[in-house]
C-alpha cells in the first residue's frame, strides 16, 4: 500500500502543484506589467521635445521638394543659431 501511495505522489500531485507554481509565477509578471528593462519605472519612452514652426516649415518645404537637401542643411544650421 505505501507504495501506491508514492506513486499516486509522484506521478499525480507533484507535477500539479508544479504546474500551480508555474501558473502562479506568470499571474504575477503579468500583474505587475511589463515593462522595459532599463527604464523599469517609465511604462513609456519620454516625448520627444516638440519642434520649432521654422523647422516644421522647413521639413514640410524639403519634403514637398520645393528645396534641395544642401539648402535644407544650411537653413537648419541657421536656425539652431
Amino acid at each position: 500500500m505505501p507504495v501506491f501511495i508514492a506513486m499516486i505522489m509522484i506521478l499525480v500531485i507533484l507535477p500539479l502543484a508544479f504546474f500551480f507554481v508555474l501558473l502562479a509565477g506568470e499571474a504575477g509578471t503579468s500583474a505587475r506589467g511589463r515593462r522595459t528593462v532599463d527604464r523599469p519605472n517609465e511604462p513609456y519612452p519620454p516625448a520627444p521635445p516638440p519642434l520649432d514652426p521654422a523647422e516644421q516649415e522647413l521639413r514640410m518645404r524639403y519634403a514637398r521638394g520645393e528645396i534641395d537637401r544642401e539648402e535644407f542643411l544650411q537653413r537648419r544650421i541657421d536656425l539652431e543659431r
